[in-house]
């Protein structure tokens, strides 16, 4: 398998979570998953997934991933387990709600990013932003093989070079193109309310709207 990973550990198994956890079982991966109640909870999901899929908690997960996806609201970002996360690649997948998380300061005034801010939590981790800007139920329902016309791309954001690669090689997997849209910092130019958050856009598409993004105080 490429990369040499068999397992990816999911921190949060909502909508996007679990419809990764979809396309990771259908590319030969084994799945942890867990959330904020308990494996418990997961009965049904995992009765879904089948054989290569596990229920454990945050720190399981965290633990048995040889790649991890944060998949939680950001305001629950504080319990995301850093020491089990030390040097692996972390997928990020969150946005950005007040209405949902409570204002942030350092969100509003722009001084950081999402990403950011949980690599401050896990300071050892290879975060890399990646799946937030599709809607959940497109990531089964238009993925595409390699090489189709039109294929749609997502755009990542990462400080790790290699963690980027490994991570654009199971976007590339699950059916998507893809575009390095630049360090974590830049993570903010595909967030809610940008260009690319949400249409479905190709590789050029994706590079043509990556520039034309306004930041926040700019829309006002």
């Amino acid at each position: 398998m490429e990369n040499n990973l068999t397992t990816i550990g999911f921190i949060g198994s909502g909508n996007i979570g679990s419809q990764l956890a979809r396309l990771a079982i259908q590319n030969g991966y084994g799945v942890v998953m867990s959330n904020s109640r308990g494996p418990e909870t997961l009965i049904d999901l995992i009765d879904e997934l089948g054989d290569r899929a596990r229920a454990a908690t945050p720190e399981e997960a965290a633990e048995a991933g040889d790649v991890v996806v944060v998949s939680v609201p950001l305001k629950a970002i504080d319990a995301v387990p850093a020491a089990p996360l030390r040097g692996k690649t972390v997928i990020d997948t969150n946005n950005y709600y007040p209405e949902r998380d409570g204002n942030i300061p350092e969100l509003d005034d722009e001084s950081t990013t999402t990403s950011e801010l949980l690599a401050d939590r896990l300071p050892d981790a290879h975060i890399v932003k990646a799946f937030n800007n599709i809607y959940a139920d497109h990531l089964t329902s238009k993925a595409t093989a390699p090489g189709t016309p039109g294929r749609r791309a997502l755009p990542i954001a990462g400080d790790d070079d290699d963690a980027k690669q490994t991570v654009a090689s199971l976007i590339d997997q699950f059916g998507f193109d893809v575009v390095d849209a630049g360090p974590l910092a830049e993570g903010w130019r595909f967030q809610r309310d940008t260009p690319v958050y949400g249409p479905e856009f190709n590789a050029d598409q994706v590079r043509e709207g990556l520039p034309q993004a306004k930041r926040y105080a700019e829309m006002d």
